[in-house]
């Protein structure tokens, strides 16, 4: 995860080609492009399929729908009311990726929220692969191939494609090699230009990435400081003559990034529906010891039993370089350890690769008893937040910058001017090919989901809904989860408010505890049950009386049920509940208008 601190030496020396360079970087890039179509390839054209993680795209797609509504209506982008009705959500506060949602309102107002995501996924995994090219090519690398070769490994590593088939915030890194060229500024920059355009720049971007997703920002702050200290230990007089504009960019940086950001954060911690903590123990997710010689399952050789042995879910897979890459990665440590941008980066992987391991060693599946490194930042501010899993998605980059400078350095030292003899070059391409091949990726896993009931797609219910009410999904989901009320919401666009939804909020209103979703209710208990289980309950008239008091608290119009699994014994526990409710295309509807008042 490291840039422009190598020396002038370290800098690539433009290669002459017949071809024009242009066109080159073009054809890398629509590779990278091609690659991140071909994975999102059983999504395209299926409206009723998502991802593996279906609630998390469920929560995408709205986050980009809402996006693109509140530009298309000049609302405010960090709350809506459209969601868990009637006290809505505090967006700074959860992951609304407005900084993809906003440059993507034409896709998902032309096309939809499923197609925003799936070309928000391409752009993830494609657009980082790009970046971290770009950075190799100027900044440490001669060869366009080695590059190539890095970026892809940055781009579409089994950590990365684990991550974007769920949480677009974690797998848009494409900012990140684009802030440390800036933070990291090359020996040779000019006295002038180290300082003032380069801290506005990396202001802005800092900017950008926190409306993208935060959690990476404070992975990168993190990770960056981690590697300038292992660079400064390593060649304490390029530090000393580097420090002074580094930190004098930061403070320009931070002076710029505060203008837009000040609001919007003050929002997110004290604005409506804010909360405090998390919703959930991230300390328990973390990764086994053995997950880094494993396959992880979107690969060649993955399987669903192993890694899910190993990591805490099928989107935190992110390790499982397997073992070629990890020796590989030795032996280019131990070969270039002269080299303090080597040295750094290795000591960076080491320590992100050990904070991953959590709280406590496990191997193979079974916990040992000796306490993790992660033990010593858990209780830091922002750390205590943070999913240890993830750590090692810092690994990645480092790992394909590691590559990127062994293939550079085997061109540059066997090249076709040097002598005869071992034929260095292509055993070393041969060697990281082998290593690289294991983890080739496959297609992301999809799952059915229920359509959208023709009566809410079409706008049935718009005639029966005025103005302050409600579209209640049946069942109300209210926690983490698939929420009918989310997809229905994001498919039409936000076109009408709902209660529930899948997000986090505060646990009621004088208490600011974390929890996922809106406090429950307890028709939305009982009618949760009942589609999860298909037993149809004996309902008293208290019950009845409850379902009315929980339907005025919603604002309720109406009622709809689509498809469920057990659709049948849900239909008629809300029927005891409310009364008859009649049919309509894909599903049923209850106008509770008169009953709600």
């Amino acid at each position: 995860m490291t840039t422009g601190t190598s020396s002038p030496a370290e800098s690539p020396a433009t290669a002459s080609t017949s071809r024009p360079a242009w066109l080159r970087d073009v054809l890398v890039v629509a590779g990278y492009l091609g690659l991140a179509v071909v994975l999102t390839s059983a999504q395209w054209g299926h409206p009723w399929r998502l991802f593996h993680q279906a609630g998390d795209q469920i929560l995408f797609e709205w986050m980009l729908a809402h996006a693109a509504h509140a530009v298309i209506e000049g609302e405010n982008p960090l709350y809506s009311a459209g969601l868990n009705a009637p006290d809505g959500v505090n967006l700074m506060a959860n992951t609304s990726v407005l900084g993809l949602g906003v440059p993507l309102t034409p896709v998902t107002v032309l096309f939809g929220s499923q197609v925003a995501f799936c070309v928000a996924v391409v752009c993830c995994l494609a657009g980082t692969a790009a970046a971290w090219y770009v950075l190799l090519r100027r900044r440490l690398v001669g060869a366009r191939s080695a590059a190539a070769v890095g970026g892809l490994i940055c781009g579409f590593a089994p950590g990365m494609i684990a991550q974007a088939g769920a949480h677009l915030h974690i797998a848009a890194q494409f900012l990140v090699p684009a802030i440390l060229a800036l933070v990291f500024r090359p020996a040779s920059a000019a006295a002038h230009d180290s300082v003032w355009r380069p801290g506005v720049g990396l202001g802005l971007l800092l900017a950008w990435q926190v409306f993208i997703g935060e959690e990476v920002l404070v992975f990168l702050a993190l990770a960056a400081g981690v590697f300038a200290l292992g660079y400064a230990l390593a060649d304490r007089v390029a530090a000393r003559r580097l420090a002074p504009a580094l930190f004098g960019r930061l403070a320009v940086a931070a002076g710029v990034a505060v203008v837009p950001l000040a609001y919007p954060l003050w929002f997110q911690f004290h604005g409506p529906q804010h909360y405090s903590g998390m919703a959930f123990a991230t300390h328990g997710f973390q990764l086994d010891a053995a997950s880094f010689t494993a396959s992880a399952r979107q690969t060649v050789l993955g399987d669903d039993w192993l890694p899910g042995l190993l990591s805490p879910n099928p989107t935190e897979e992110n390790s499982f370089f397997g073992p070629g890459l990890l020796v590989l990665a030795v032996v280019i440590v131990s070969w270039q350890w002269r080299r303090p941008l080597v040295r750094a980066l290795g000591g960076l992987g080491v320590v992100f690769a050990l904070l991953s391991l959590g709280n406590e060693l496990r191997v193979d599946g079974n916990a040992t008893g000796i306490p993790g490194p992660y033990r010593l930042v858990a209780e830091l501010p922002l750390l205590d937040l943070a999913v240890p899993a993830r750590f090692a998605l810092v690994c990645v980059p480092v790992l394909g910058v590691l590559v990127a400078l062994s293939l550079d350095r085997v061109r540059a030292a066997h090249g076709p001017t040097t002598a005869p003899g071992l034929p260095v070059r292509l055993l070393w391409a041969g060697a990281v090919a082998a290593a690289l091949l294991p983890l080739v990726p496959t297609p992301i896993r999809v799952v059915p989901v229920a359509p959208v009931p023709a009566f809410v797609a079409d706008g049935g219910w718009r005639p029966l809904v005025p103005p302050g009410r409600t579209v209640v999904a049946v069942p109300p989901v209210t926690g983490a989860g698939r929420s009918p009320a989310m997809l229905w919401s994001a498919r039409t666009g936000l076109a009408f408010p709902a209660p529930g939804g899948y997000f986090i909020g505060p646990s009621g209103p004088d208490d600011p505890t974390a929890r996922w979703g809106a406090p429950d209710r307890p028709t939305s208990v009982l009618l949760r049950r009942v589609a999860e289980t298909g037993a149809v309950p004996v309902l008293t008239d208290d019950n009845r009386r409850q379902a009315v008091e929980d339907l005025r608290h919603w604002r309720a119009a109406v009622v709809v049920l689509g498809r469920l699994k057990h659709g049948d014994p849900v239909r008629r526990t809300v029927d005891d509940l409310i009364g008859p409710g009649r049919p309509v295309d894909g599903g049923w509807v209850w106008d509770v208008r008169d009953r709600v008042g």
